[in-house]
């Protein structure tokens, strides 16, 4: 563990919204400034990240964590559960939407806390899908770490540019 880094993991909920927002825009602009526009990624933190898609999405069944920084449970980052939206989809597949940590918690094992808390959480699903930009190198490795194999591609779109993921996939434990 990084020295002084201390957090905790915990279920996130309804009054966890606002956190969950402050979180995913801070992460989306540490990991992709100065590689996306910087108006795209601003108009795409104020859409996707809004309240009102974090309220939809646990109300259609969505599972969340968060990552507190400690003391004080500041959130450092979170990661989402919900039903796959990714080519090579199958049933039985549960998708990890989200995972999303600050950049100065990396290597303080927050992120394999929150990707064992998913892989729990996806408990009862034949597979857990993900889509990750295909130049993010270090979050590939991580997801490599943790059984995730490329299982296909997709494209999306923010701010009217378009870029590349790699999908991929890990076998769950019925």
């Amino acid at each position: 563990m990084a020295t002084g880094m201390s957090w905790q993991i915990r279920p996130a909920g309804a009054g966890d919204i606002a956190a969950l927002g402050t979180v995913a825009s801070a992460t989306f602009l540490d990991a992709f400034a100065g590689v996306l526009p910087g108006d795209a990624i601003v108009a795409h933190c104020a859409g996707a990240y809004a309240p009102a898609r974090f309220s939809a999405d646990l109300a259609s069944g969505g599972r969340l964590w968060l990552a507190l920084a400690l003391p004080g449970a500041a959130p450092v980052g979170f990661a989402q559960l919900a039903r796959p939206d990714l080519p090579d989809a199958r049933d039985g597949d549960i998708e990890l939407k989200r995972i999303y940590l600050l950049s100065r918690f990396h290597g303080t094992g927050a992120g394999a806390a929150l990707m064992a808390a998913a892989v729990d959480g996806a408990g009862g699903h034949a597979r857990l899908l993900l889509g990750v930009y295909e130049h993010n190198a270090r979050a590939i490795a991580f997801y490599r770490k943790h059984g995730f194999e490329p299982v296909g591609e997709r494209r999306f779109e923010v701010g009217g540019h378009w870029f590349d993921d790699v999908v991929l996939a890990r076998p769950l434990a019925h």
